[in-house]
């Protein structure tokens, strides 16, 4: 492991301290701690350490850590005294550890019929469609709305890119694939253009939040995006799951209004059974959807939504606390730490087991925060800048929270230096590897590459970019606002497991466990490899918060204009 800081020598010059002309003497400049030191505050995060924390937030007491329910009234307060009981400082400036997320909850009871070449097609609620509404009102109703299919719903310029081609959809509603075009590299037919939509890896484009924002900005009645789980890398389960019960939206003054009335989801059956009654195949239909000369596709055939809503006004709390830096010109700095603490709380309708108990995604994330502000506050004297550790809410119903830091930061982004953010860490041991999600954005990647080397491991990038996980995560909603960001996720190169069997485990665990009432602590759990990550995070945040200079966006960052913009340069 290389130093993370270098000791400085006290000076004997003390002794002049006889001075024809005396003056204030300036405040002197902190003592760095040595390296042993600061391993030995590294030392704090530990296996168990993470467990604990895991143990107490994934509890069925917790019922699943939704916002505005007793488990999330829980969660946050348990967070709150952890912080405390490791000595932080009260994060918020009016001097509690709480920041205000105004919410809105929607739970609403939907009905959908389609009707195709003259055929109503079946449509259960949960098992073959969803729908909500972000829109804070009792009852939408979408009546007789024409179909369009408008292939992947993109208007990208920059890709010379537009599936609507002045199409009007007001009125409409218009239906999607999931996910980026997926166009074939001209020169390798069997790989994606490295030139169209970064190939294999997802753009926002993909991202469900984007085909919603703009059906809502072109004006149509309804969305419905098409299910397929081997390109959205999650089955049917995770939608309903996610998409069902209350839902929750950030207080808007325009009551929502701005927003497509209707959200929806289709399986791949339901698709295939709407396009062979509206007399078209729905896989060559999809295949030309590939194209740049695409144009929408009017479906014969009509939705009807009626979506009957109970709205409430909810307030959930970011819980944030502070490390203040120890250098008096630069404690007006800050690194950031961020990890959500919600999830998707108790589905009474299930059969069984009940509670979503979110233990990997993301009471470990949460277990990390904790872990990392123990061994910050180990530190015999604290970084130059200031560390903040952030516990967002919201996460799983868009990002929410961490949006909310974003707009409304309590201390200025153009004072942060970098933000660390964790979404369900290692479970599964040690691993040579270790991935960075969305690599190639920032050059925090270079700091954290170099100090992980030390370490004897490898970086490499996300091996499931298609899965676009760069835009899922709390970080994202930072980046937007132009804070370089680092998500890291496990490894896959397990030490003393046989080829294979980290990608087996992270496949499983999507499969079967996420989102998911099984997302519970199991008996094969082995945090040794959530805790070395960890140390790599630390090590990294301190080199930052100790560095004479800020990290920055590479050229080519979606997000790079938007940070020299901010910082005037």
């Amino acid at each position: 492991m290389k130093p993370l800081r270098t000791g400085l020598c006290a000076s004997a010059l003390a002794a002049l301290s006889a001075c024809a002309a005396p003056a204030p003497a300036p405040a002197p400049a902190p003592l760095l701690p040595t390296f042993a030191q600061a391993q030995q505050a590294e030392a704090v995060i530990t296996p168990d350490q993470i467990l604990q924390h895991i143990k107490v937030l994934a509890s069925d007491d917790f019922e699943g850590r939704l916002p505005g329910t007793p488990g999330g009234r829980k969660a946050v307060a348990y967070i709150m005294d952890q912080f405390k009981a490791i000595g932080l400082q009260p994060g918020n400036p009016d001097g509690t550890y709480l920041q205000d997320v105004p919410l809105v909850g929607i739970t609403g009871t939907p009905a959908m019929q389609m009707t195709a070449g003259g055929k109503a097609i079946k449509l259960d609620a949960g098992s073959d469609f969803v729908a909500t509404t972000e829109r804070f009102v009792p009852e939408v109703d979408v009546k007789d709305s024409p179909m369009v299919f408008v292939g992947y719903g993109v208007q990208a310029p920059e890709y010379g890119w537009d599936d609507y081609k002045g199409l009007d959809v007001k009125g409409k509603t218009i239906v999607m694939l999931i996910n980026d075009p997926a166009i074939p590299d001209p020169n390798d037919p069997g790989q994606l253009d490295p030139k169209m939509f970064k190939g294999k890896a997802m753009t926002y484009y993909g991202r469900w939040t984007y085909k919603y924002e703009i059906a809502s900005k072109l004006g149509a009645a309804a969305a419905i995006i098409i299910h397929e789980t081997k390109p959205a890398a999650y089955p049917w389960d995770v939608v309903e799951h996610s998409w069902t019960g209350e839902q929750f939206k950030l207080a808007a003054a325009d009551q929502n209004m701005s927003k497509v009335p209707v959200e929806s989801w289709i399986t791949l059956d339901k698709a295939h059974e709407l396009f062979k009654d509206s007399g078209l195949d729905f896989d060559q239909l999809k295949q030309a959807a590939l194209s740049r000369d695409f144009k929408p596709v009017p479906l014969k055939a009509t939705a009807s939504f009626e979506i009957k809503n109970t709205v409430r006004k909810v307030y959930s709390h970011n819980v944030v606390a502070k490390l203040e830096g120890s250098d008096p010109t630069l404690k007006d700095q800050y690194i950031l730490y961020t990890a959500h603490w919600d999830h998707l709380g108790r589905k009474p309708s299930l059969k069984g087991d009940q509670i979503f108990n979110g233990a990997a995604d993301n009471a470990s994330g949460v277990a990390g925060l904790l872990a990392l502000a123990k061994a910050y506050k180990a530190l015999p004297v604290a970084p130059k800048r200031s560390v903040l550790f952030v516990a967002v809410t919201g996460e799983e119903q868009g990002l929410l929270g961490s949006k909310q830091y974003a707009e409304h930061p309590l201390y200025p982004l153009t004072k942060t230096l970098a933000d660390f953010n964790m979404d369900v860490l290692n479970t599964y041991g040690k691993t040579r590897d270790i991935q960075i999600v969305g690599a190639g954005q920032n050059d925090i990647e270079e700091t954290f590459a170099r100090i992980a080397s030390a370490e004897g491991r490898t970086i490499v990038p996300d091996t499931s970019p298609e899965k676009g996980s760069y835009y899922r995560s709390d970080q994202f909603e930072l980046a937007k606002e132009g804070l370089p960001s680092l998500y890291i996720k496990a490894g896959i190169d397990v030490i003393g497991k046989p080829e294979g069997y980290g990608e087996a485990k992270a496949k499983d665990y999507i499969a079967h466990d996420y989102h998911s009432p099984s997302d519970e602590i199991k008996p094969d759990w082995d945090l040794s490899g959530a805790a070395a990550d960890l140390k790599l995070l630390f090590e990294t945040g301190d080199t930052i918060a100790n560095g004479s200079t800020w990290p920055k966006w590479k050229d080519g960052s979606e997000f790079k204009a938007i940070r020299e913009q901010s910082l005037g340069q």
